[in-house]
């Protein structure tokens, strides 16, 4: 049988959007899920587009949302709308195109989507201007910013935030984060919605201690199928 921490077995997937509040909000149950089950299973996070009009369409309004949020999480700061004052249309896609180039590129770790996250929402810099994204991708984690910029308008990045979008929704779920927990044997679970940690914990949990049984009835009976 394999040893559990080379072949965990389980994964756990965060589908977000780079510049979502709620996203943002999540992250501290992102560091502490993976701490917690650090080779036990193996993580992953994937952009699952919003809607142009899912975003805040003013200041006013998405202060009115940011101070919502940050009452129900007990933040100690409110989100900075910014970020908004530089935005057309089309630039809520920018910030997770440079995440997904610099994925591409190697940095496919949380530094370069937190970046552009913390730049936008705490700080309120203009991340929707493609240069400023990428100068802000490029600082955080050392690549080339003529390498992320071409990546970021190569159109294979625009395919691969589609398809990850595609699988979001043909999933069923409804808002980011969403997380997605599955085994080897079949299991899945998805948490839409959610951004404290412990119900992420507790499937966590079960899918390992269910992946732990039959491993166990594996290597005293020989598999079997489920």
């Amino acid at each position: 049988m394999s040893n559990p921490a080379t072949n965990p077995g389980v994964s756990v997937t965060l589908y977000l959007e780079v510049v979502s509040s709620w996203c943002y909000h999540a992250e501290a149950a992102w560091d502490e899920v993976r701490l917690r089950f650090a080779g036990d299973a193996t993580f992953d996070w994937r952009v699952a587009l919003m809607e142009p009009t899912a975003y805040p369409a003013t200041r006013a309004q998405a202060d009115w949302f940011y101070r919502r949020s940050g009452t129900i999480v007990g933040a100690q700061w409110i989100l900075h709308s910014g970020w908004l004052d530089s935005r057309a249309p089309d630039d809520f896609v920018v910030p997770n195109l440079v995440a997904e180039a610099a994925r591409s590129l190697g940095a496919g770790d949380d530094r370069v989507r937190r970046a552009i996250a913390d730049a936008a929402l705490r700080h309120g810099q203009g991340v929707g201007d493609l240069d400023v994204a990428v100068a802000i991708a490029a600082e955080a984690s050392g690549l080339d910013r003529d390498a992320l910029r071409t990546a970021s308008l190569d159109p294979r990045t625009r395919v691969a935030l589609d398809a990850s979008t595609r699988d979001f929704h043909v999933m069923g779920a409804t808002q980011r984060p969403t997380w997605v927990i599955e085994s080897e044997i079949g299991d899945r679970a998805m948490l839409s919605g959610t951004w404290r940690a412990a119900p992420v914990i507790a499937v966590v949990e079960a899918t390992l201690d269910d992946l732990r049984a039959y491993r166990s009835h594996a290597a005293h009976y020989g598999v079997v199928g489920s």
